[in-house]
């Protein structure tokens, strides 16, 4: 007990420099959250992706369509359970920011597919049942205040026209990290729509569930080679991949974090070193009576790696805790990062880098302290 009182009282004893340390590590381990918080928003879907789920695409690109009788082969394809279709809508509620995916699927096979998207029985019935009806993610829910029974003009924007839907059922995720942004309608729908009439039987993509995960490689080859040398041509990928190239397109997120964060992590460890040199440097004679008193050069080396690691794990609560409050009113741009979270275990390692800067700054002038010479130390009192 009287060694914690001995560091608090070091720590306060230059109240303002232990305050702008302390600060430093906040404001590094805030951003150190925040880059997480933004790297696991644009790798949501490739972290999530379903392991036995292919996605097949026009070959030319994916916004060409494919035809709506490749469903049926694809069924006949040995390996597969289940085929469900989806086609991007583009429109927008109200005002062009407010953007949200919207799909017309195929409400026969959909929750086959993706079973991780929970709709409530008879939400889904009265979905079923009525033409114009719509179930949206109850984070798209929240975001318009939309509630079951609601009336939903959307303006389209592939599909030209004011577009009326029901909103019969709100979805949840079964994971913390699923995507409930999105806005289902019915196929048919669209299909019968005159709007729609340039792309009447076609579909934007097929996702295919496998029997087995392991079938993948043998599978996505077969259906390519099912439709080699046609008008539509496919091109299928496993739904990670789909998610990994989908999530490229807007730069290498990974390489960003990673610059930005050994710029700030290098700027921090000189920031503390210094700062732990200079408290060193003043405290020489207090240190020098410490040993006088018969205190271990052991004991002062601990001493003062104790003093730079408090500032550091201080510092890195703070800094981790302002990062994890950010996520509690949800993300500030929903239709690109949906997914807007800080794990537990990724807390834990910024805490865990914080320690480390914190022993690396503070070692040399810990080391330097327990070596001192009490009478060369005495000589500057």
């Amino acid at each position: 007990m009287k060694y914690l009182r001995l560091l608090r009282i070091s720590l306060t004893r230059k109240k303002f420099r232990t305050a702008l340390t302390i600060g430093s590590f906040a404001v590094a381990m805030a951003l150190f959250g925040l880059l997480v918080i933004i790297r696991g928003a644009f790798n949501q879907g490739v972290e999530i992706a379903g392991a036995d789920r292919l996605i097949v695409m026009n070959r030319v690109t994916f916004i060409q369509p494919l035809p709506s009788s490749y469903q049926i082969r694809l069924a006949n394809i040995p390996g597969i359970k289940e085929v469900t279709h989806a086609t991007w809508f583009g429109g927008t509620y109200q005002d062009p920011k407010n953007f949200f995916p919207q799909f017309a699927i195929d409400t026969n096979t959909w929750r086959q597919v993706y079973p991780e998207f929970l709709v409530p029985e008879d939400q889904w019935k009265a979905f079923l049942q009525d033409r114009q009806g719509a179930v949206v993610g109850e984070g798209t829910a929240r975001r318009f205040g939309w509630k079951l029974g609601d009336r939903i003009p959307i303006i389209g924007g592939i599909y030209s026209g004011n577009w009326q839907f029901n909103l019969d059922g709100i979805y949840t995720g079964a994971r913390k990290a699923d995507d409930t942004t999105q806005f289902w309608f019915q196929y048919d729908n669209l299909n019968e729509n005159p709007a729609a009439a340039f792309g009447k039987n076609t579909v934007g993509w097929y996702v295919v569930r496998l029997n087995s995960a392991d079938d993948a490689t043998r599978v996505t080859k077969s259906i390519d080679d099912s439709f080699a040398n046609s008008s539509y041509e496919t091109k299928t990928d496993t739904e990670k991949s789909f998610a990994e190239g989908f999530a490229k397109q807007i730069g290498n997120i990974e390489f960003l974090m990673i610059c930005i964060g050994a710029i700030v992590f290098f700027t921090l460890l000189l920031v503390t070193g210094n700062t732990m040199a200079i408290a060193v440097r003043e405290r020489t004679p207090e240190l020098a009576i410490l040993k006088a008193l018969g205190y271990s050069s052991r004991f002062v080396l601990f001493y003062v790696l104790a003093e730079s690691l408090s500032v550091a794990l201080i510092g890195g609560l703070i800094g981790l805790t302002l990062a994890k409050a950010l996520t509690m009113f949800g993300s500030p741009v929903p239709s690109m990062l949906p997914y807007f979270n800080l794990p537990m275990d990724q807390a834990g390692i910024g805490i865990v880098l914080a320690l480390a800067i914190g022993a690396i700054a503070g070692f040399l002038p810990a080391l330097n302290a327990s070596r001192l010479r009490v009478v060369d130390a005495l000589r500057k009192v």
